[in-house]
């Protein structure tokens, strides 16, 4: 894949919908959140037609809390999940990410700095000036190896007014599969926090 990769939340849409593209804006993935599901229930695409499927991500339980979202190809093989670590709070975003069946994360996806989160709940809060929080609060997070440490991908929101736009920065190299697992976990995550605020 050509980095970094852009993805952008389709705004005033009924289902949750974002898009991928890469640094030549071709697109990688539409991902449409399914509505009125017990259970998440996310779609990967590779077109905006949404015809075909490439992956399908899906919660282990109704209530999310506590929930691992396993991630699928379109031949219903397993290749990996993301759990959240610890109870929702305004604090800071901890995800364990485990390849194929195993349950042990290979890698974690944190916040880089969590007053960011605070402030932005804090400041979005007050009229007017709430208005213009996307352009002074914007998340970062790492995606890092569990095994030494190393930071593999980085995650920004970009400065702006309404839309919801982030990248995505390789930093170290990983095998193709690490690469999907990752790449649909940051997905999935983005989903969650959105719903967070």
């Amino acid at each position: 894949m050509d980095y970094p990769l852009k993805l952008t939340f389709k705004l005033f849409t009924l289902a949750p919908q974002l898009t991928v593209v890469d640094q030549q804006e071709n697109l990688l993935f539409c991902v449409r959140q399914k509505l009125f599901k017990f259970k998440e229930d996310i779609g990967v695409f590779s077109d905006e037609q949404r015809t075909n499927q490439l992956y399908s991500i899906r919660a282990d339980r109704i209530i999310d809390f506590s929930a691992r979202y396993h991630f699928r190809d379109s031949n219903s093989v397993e290749l990996g999940s993301v759990k959240r670590k610890g109870l929702r709070s305004i604090w800071k975003a901890h995800y364990d990410i485990a390849e194929g069946n195993s349950e042990m994360p290979t890698f974690t996806i944190t916040e880089e700095n969590s007053w960011v989160k605070v402030f932005d709940s804090l400041f979005s809060e007050i009229p007017v000036v709430g208005l213009f929080t996307g352009y002074m609060f914007n998340p970062k997070y790492l995606v890092t190896r569990v095994s030494d440490g190393t930071v593999v991908m980085r995650l920004e929101k970009v400065p702006a007014f309404l839309s919801r736009i982030f990248t995505i920065k390789k930093v170290d190299q990983m095998k193709n599969n690490e690469e999907v697992t990752v790449l649909l976990s940051i997905l999935m995550m983005m989903f969650l926090e959105r719903a967070r605020g």
